[in-house]
């Protein structure tokens, strides 16, 4: 009998999936209080199974008294309340539900682009006020005007096939999507100006990451048409919301709406709340009673699949495989994940990938592990949650087209893994091979045409260079003035030229990487950071 721990006011259709099967002791805990990972370590002891929406918080000291956890499960997408790391080191496998209010969310945004385009929400304050307003709150027609989609993921995807069906001009922007897979969409990929010069609305659909912060604000709105509307659905930290109120004030931003907030719930004494052209709605993207059934559906019978045949599904931090499996595999998919991770991290784009197994590699699982490489590869450089088992469609989505081949060939190593991007930059590598030593120890023994024996762990500084006398003593000199110690130094050389991979027990910041590009005989290089 397993017990299970479900929190957050989630829908009881967890509850009754997980008690149908007569395996589990349910427990329901909406207190509040425990949602404070204090109170929440004094309770978890004796749980096997916790089902959690946004509102608790699971950190490592919870989870170091949670002895007999084996599943966390989120009902929903996002899992920042949750210390995936520490999970993944307990041994706790945490599951996520994508996919299950992405519906919602983008039916939110259609519904605050036509309450927008005509001033509904006004119109009702206007009415209760005893006032009859129509010419002052006249509006403008959704058919034939260009919807600017800034990310074209899931949920930017829906919102683009809801406005096609208005009769709306779509245009996209989205460095991750490629052209062919806009143009199934029947959407038109653009740059991130040209979608600022022609949209009559904007939506945002991107993560807050350091490229997406503050992405809305003074500059940014100069490039837009004037009357342009703005809707943001996806992240408050996008939006600099005194630049917009700024240009709604102005005039050049005709309105707006915001279902997120720099800060939430946010200060209602800001100017922005007292625009009459900007409305809003208190982070109700995901609020529908449908989104919450499903995704408390979705990890109702996920866990219980778990906990009972340890059948792995949509975990962020395990690939669906057996145990029995996973154990056998588990040092080949972390080798695999990190090699994906530094060539993402290399290229930051998207490219055809071709993973090639050879020797005693090619007698494994060898799917889970091309799932371990492409979610190496996709996390360097989106911001979906990627896990082992969506890697594949995201890939897809993005237009990335994958080729797996196996050679039983006789090589210089028993068991290799090849990962080879197509149309990779000449600066920049594009192939990296990796084995494992003693059955546990990754190594990346060739990257581009150049052959080393690196650990990939940690953060790591990647220089090609002329191979001239002086260039690992300079380096050496450069990071130990700087403090940054090295833990290992790998060098392979090849035609005139060299790569040095080095392993460093701090990261090196921007000015040390730019003081390392004008040493004599440097080419280039990369900090990554493989975890």
């Amino acid at each position: 009998m397993y017990k299970v721990m479900i929190r957050d006011n989630m829908s009881l259709i967890a509850k009754e999936i997980l008690e149908a099967s007569g395996d589990f002791e349910i427990v329901i805990d909406n207190n509040k209080i425990t949602n404070d990972p204090k109170a929440l370590a004094e309770i978890i002891g004796t749980v096997h199974g916790l089902a959690v929406r946004s509102g608790t918080r699971i950190t490592e000291a919870v989870l170091e008294k949670a002895t007999r956890l084996k599943v966390i499960g989120r009902a929903g997408i996002g899992v920042d309340n949750i210390d995936v790391q520490a999970a993944t080191r307990k041994g706790v496998v945490v599951m996520n539900a994508p996919g299950g209010n992405t519906v919602t969310t983008a039916e939110h945004t259609i519904s605050l682009m036509m309450a927008l385009a005509r001033n509904i929400p006004q119109a009702t304050a206007s009415l209760r006020a005893g006032k009859w307003e129509k010419k002052l709150l006249s509006g403008v027609e959704i058919s034939g005007k260009v919807l600017g989609i800034i990310g074209l993921g899931q949920i930017g995807r829906i919102v683009a096939k809801r406005s096609k069906g208005l009769k709306m001009n779509v245009i996209a922007s989205d460095p991750y999507i490629s052209r062919d897979a806009a143009k199934a969409l029947e959407v038109k990929l653009v740059s991130l100006d040209e979608l600022f010069e022609h949209s009559d609305f904007i939506t945002l659909h991107v993560p807050a990451i350091k490229e997406t912060l503050n992405m809305i604000n003074t500059s940014s709105i100069s490039k837009m048409k004037s009357g342009v509307r703005i809707i943001n659905c996806s992240r408050g930290e996008i939006v600099n919301i005194d630049d917009l109120y700024q240009a709604v004030e102005s005039g050049h931003v005709a309105g707006a709406a915001l279902d997120v907030f720099p800060t939430e719930p946010p200060d209602p004494t800001l100017p922005i709340f007292q625009h009459p052209n900007i409305i809003f709605t208190p982070h109700l993207g995901a609020s529908t009673d449908e989104a919450q059934s499903k995704v408390a559906e979705m990890i109702g019978r996920q866990m219980a699949d778990y906990l009972t045949n340890d059948i792995i599904t949509n975990a962020v931090n395990f690939p669906s495989v057996s145990k029995e499996v996973m154990e056998k595999i588990r040092p080949h998919i972390e080798l695999a994940k990190k090699m994906g991770s530094l060539m993402g991290q290399f290229v930051r784009n998207i490219h055809d990938i071709t993973v090639t197994y050879s020797g005693e590699m090619a007698d494994l699982e060898t799917r889970p592990l091309t799932n371990a490489v492409l979610k190496g590869f996709l996390d360097s450089f989106t911001h979906i949650p990627v896990n082992y088992v969506n890697a594949r469609t995201i890939a897809n989505e993005k237009g990335i087209n994958l080729k797996e081949t196996t050679s039983r060939a006789k090589d210089d190593f028993a068991g290799l893994i090849k990962v080879k991007l197509d149309g990779v930059s000449k600066e920049n590598p594009d192939e990296i091979w990796g084995t494992i030593f003693g059955k546990i120890y990754p190594r990346i023994v060739r990257l581009g045409k150049i052959y080393m024996d690196a650990i990939p762990e940690g953060f790591m500084l990647v220089v090609q260079n002329y191979d001239r006398p002086g260039v690992i003593g300079n380096l050496g000199n450069l990071l130990g003035n700087h403090n940054i110690n090295i833990g290992r130094f790998q060098l392979g050389r090849r035609d005139e030229r060299a790569l040095c991979m080095i392993n460093i027990d701090t990261p090196a910041d921007e000015s040390t990487i730019n003081e390392i590009l004008k040493l004599p005989n440097i080419i280039s290089v990369k900090q990554v950071h493989l975890e």
